[in-house]
């Protein structure tokens, strides 16, 4: 992976301390959202880790809401499928739901039923990962579907919160990582 890639990546992720709460430093994507070039190098990059990582996918599944805004270039450059990871009561249809604790509280993720076949593989794809909890439970529900989980993707990790340890056995790359 070229530096000068990846630097153009990191260079358009901008911190905000004390948010959303005080002793917070929130790394926000918007600016390389807003930025072309950036974002092109973005879904580069994340493309070429999943090509030379695995010959045969089927879908990159996104977690709502920010795995929507990488998740779709992703499927399309990669010539698979997208599937959209919901909040609960977003989906038509027949689905499977979980809870899952976060840091303030509790959340509901749906999945629709028939969004992927017994076998299947996927990438699971979100901006970033921080305590683990919303990855951990996609990766629940795809399990329940009888999907096989290839990886957990994400451009930003917060390694100090440990996310990546819930996520147990299932593999986990990082583009960007921050204490």
């Amino acid at each position: 992976m070229s530096e000068d890639r990846l630097r153009r990546v990191r260079d358009r992720v901008r911190p905000f301390p004390d948010f959303p709460e005080p002793g917070v430093l929130f790394r926000d994507i918007s600016p390389l959202l807003k930025d072309p070039v950036a974002f092109r190098t973005l879904i580069d990059l994340l493309e070429d880790h999943v090509r030379a990582s695995f010959p045969k996918i089927d879908f990159i599944a996104g977690l709502d809401s920010r795995g929507f805004l990488i998740g779709p270039p992703l499927a399309q450059r990669l010539g698979v499928g997208f599937v959209p990871v919901r909040k609960k009561g977003k989906l038509p249809g027949p689905t499977e739901s979980i809870s899952y604790s976060l840091e303030y509280g509790k959340a509901e993720l749906e999945i629709q039923s028939d969004a992927v076949e017994p076998g299947q593989k996927v990438v699971i794809v979100d901006d970033l990962l921080a305590t683990g909890g919303t990855m951990c439970a996609a990766c629940k529900l795809l399990q329940r579907l009888k999907a096989e989980i290839l990886e957990c993707l994400v451009i930003i990790e917060l390694k100090s919160l440990k996310g990546a340890e819930k996520l147990n056995s299932i593999p986990f790359y990082s583009l960007l990582q921050y204490d």
